[in-house]
């Protein structure tokens, strides 16, 4: 099992149950605690430097705004800055997200290793992930499984996402075509994007154009 852990969480008494119930359940023993990222950061440091680093880092996304000066201000930049200097370290992020778009990309482009959603069973199943990760294995919580699935999250390509961004500053196909053609996007004919968008909104069941671009957003995908 896991010998040195440290859990990021701006709630203090959030930070102490997850703390308390990891040690009842895993049997844990050097478990730190944060409530500001740069303050996690600078743990990590320093345990690299007095050559115990940790081998678990259990964080949230969201950090309420404080007082004090921040460089670090989301779980997202707290990973990747401890990563930058500890590749090897296990990261296992607990938290409220549950767009399937935004999971998704964590475990893509942070390569996290396990992804626990805050709710009635989600310290039982932050436990659970811990012994998952320690063997090796990427966790997700049952109740993301299926939105998590290919079949579910169609995957944009970056055609399709200007695409739609451009619809969500309220351009005309006419005037999306024509800065495509500007720029030397291609596809930039008026039937071309008309095609796309009708396969977009097929394959997300969106009633218009408006709903489709409604409901990327909400997935995490815009």
């Amino acid at each position: 099992m896991f010998k040195k852990v440290l859990v990021t969480e701006d709630l203090g008494s959030i930070n102490h149950g997850i703390a308390q119930i990891l040690h009842e359940r895993t049997g844990i023993n050097e478990i730190d605690q944060a409530q500001y990222c740069d303050d996690a950061h600078l743990k990590v440091r320093r345990a690299i430097s007095d050559g115990k680093p940790f081998d678990l880092l259990i964080t949230d996304l969201s950090f309420k705004e404080s007082h004090r000066e921040r460089k670090l201000k989301s779980g997202i930049e707290l990973v990747e800055a401890v990563r930058a200097i500890q590749p090897d370290i296990r990261v296992i992020i607990y938290s409220m997200e549950d767009r399937p778009g935004k999971i998704k990309s964590f475990f893509a482009d942070q390569a996290i290793n396990g992804y626990v959603c805050k709710g009635r069973y989600g310290l039982n199943e932050l436990v659970q992930s811990v012994t998952e990760v320690y063997n090796g294995n990427a966790y997700l919580s049952p109740q993301l499984e299926s939105s998590m699935s290919k079949n579910n999250v169609f995957e944009l390509m970056d055609y399709d996402i200007l695409l739609l961004k451009h619809l969500s500053d309220g351009l005309t196909q006419d005037e999306i075509g024509d800065y495509f053609k500007k720029n030397h996007i291609s596809p930039s004919s008026i039937s071309s994007i008309e095609k796309r968008l009708n396969k977009l909104k097929f394959n997300f069941k969106a009633k218009n154009a408006i709903h489709l671009v409604a409901m990327t957003k909400d997935l995490g995908l815009l």
